[in-house]
């Protein structure tokens, strides 16, 4: 017999623990090499660990949600082959298994695990709660996965009856609150608690770090973006068949940053103690939504990019946030951030800086607005820009300047070609 040892892969130097979301094998199933037997989550990605190779799990150590450190044992893999055909032989033989842990919980036990193979860990528990199997729910996350909204949808869509006896032993199931099936339930004022992922988790303990530790203020003025909206129109087809990507905003918006950094270098600097950090680079985080939620992955060297290279690239961290695939290079870094809440319709916003980085700059929707040109009151296509700064090392001159420089390059992008 040949025991592996199943451990916490290397995690980023930045993140000190994981959370184990969900086995996809229990004690004595079989595993192929490469076969993902776990999604292990940090405070900035979702980790899949591959099968090290073909064989029986003999035993997990660390069971879903715990907290796991890098390098830390979770499972033992018995790679004898004999053994990884002796599961499917018979059931005594898996009951069998050397080092196997006995489940201290019987039928229900079974049946849940059962359910979190294929379910996401609050779609399982509401699963085994409302006595459902996973078979009887379509899967709308990845891989098929059941998601929490999917137990939600067909616990609507079942008759109202056979869900009374339940509700009369006992308060109303918690997970129903998002969609109320009746007056009744609304009646009972149900609610539910639900731990915040680690991305969630981190998320916040940002936020409240820039909050309290940089001295965040806010400058705003207005972008007639009708010159880009013109150029876009005019080459977005020869682009997309010339480069085979879609010619957007966001690239022209980089663009823009980066010829404002390089005239303001202070808006690219970074705090460190009491020494300021100027960066000779232009890496700039793009501020994506995911599933899991905001992620904000890094254009490096953006600089050194053509509009086709930030188009490609942009897109291609948008697919992957969808299918929670971005890695910690990915998302590691960054000298200024970009965020877009005019995808979103948000007309204004201030938003927070990403430390350790010193600024940060917010985009809006463009909208059709009244404006005055030349004595006259004409309609144009407006966007707010606001870049919140640490006033710690940048004065609102160099804050100022430096949004009007991203201001002008993008009324007239033939700025960014001639450099001016």
């Amino acid at each position: 017999m040949a025991i592996l040892e199943i451990k916490v892969p290397q995690l980023s130097e930045s993140v000190a623990e994981a959370t184990l979301l969900q086995w996809h094998k229990k004690v004595g199933e079989t595993v192929t090499r490469d076969e993902n037997m776990i999604d292990i989550e940090t405070d900035k990605v979702v980790l899949e660990l591959p099968a090290p190779a073909a064989g029986v799990i003999t035993q997990i150590i660390r069971d879903d949600n715990s907290t796991v450190v890098a390098g830390e044992v979770i499972a033992l893999l018995d790679t004898d082959l004999s053994a990884a055909v002796a599961p499917a032989a018979s059931a005594p033989a898996a009951a069998a298994a050397p080092v196997a842990a006995a489940p201290a919980a019987p039928a229900m036990a079974a049946s849940s695990n059962a359910a979190s193979s294929i379910a996401m860990p609050a779609a399982a528990k509401m699963l085994a709660e409302n006595k459902l199997a996973a078979g009887d729910v379509a899967g709308t996350g990845k891989d098929g996965r059941v998601t929490k909204g999917d137990v939600i949808n067909q616990l609507e869509k079942k008759p109202a009856a056979p869900a009374a006896p339940a509700i009369a032993a006992a308060k109303p199931a918690l997970q129903q609150v998002a969609a109320p099936a009746s007056a009744n339930m609304l009646a009972n004022r149900p609610e539910e608690r639900v731990p915040m992922s680690r991305l969630r988790a981190r998320i916040a303990e940002r936020l409240l770090q820039s909050q309290s530790s940089n001295a965040i203020l806010t400058t705003f003025n207005e972008v007639n973006m009708q010159p880009v909206m013109d150029l876009r129109t005019k080459y977005k087809d020869k682009f997309e068949k010339e480069h085979g990507v879609k010619l957007g905003f966001m690239s022209f918006f980089v663009k823009a940053v980066v010829a404002a950094l390089k005239k303001y270098p202070i808006i690219n600097a970074s705090v460190d103690g009491n020494d300021i950090v100027y960066h000779g680079y232009f890496d700039i985080g793009i501020a994506v939504g995911s599933p899991r939620g905001l992620v904000v992955p890094i254009l490096r060297d953006a600089d050194q990019m053509s509009i086709a290279e930030i188009e490609k690239k942009i897109a291609e961290f948008g697919n992957k946030a969808k299918e929670g695939k971005l890695t910690l290079d990915d998302l590691n870094g960054g000298t200024f951030s970009i965020s877009n809440g005019g995808v979103f319709g948000s007309m204004l916003s201030t938003p927070i800086i990403n430390p350790p980085q010193s600024a940060i700059l917010g985009i809006h929707a463009t909208k059709e607005r009244a404006v005055v040109e030349n004595g006259q009151i004409v309609i144009r296509p407006m966007n707010y820009f606001a870049m919140s700064y640490d006033h710690r090392i940048i004065d609102g001159r160099e804050a100022v300047l430096g949004l009007v420089a991203m201001k002008e390059a993008m009324e007239d992008p033939a700025r960014l070609l001639l450099d001016l």
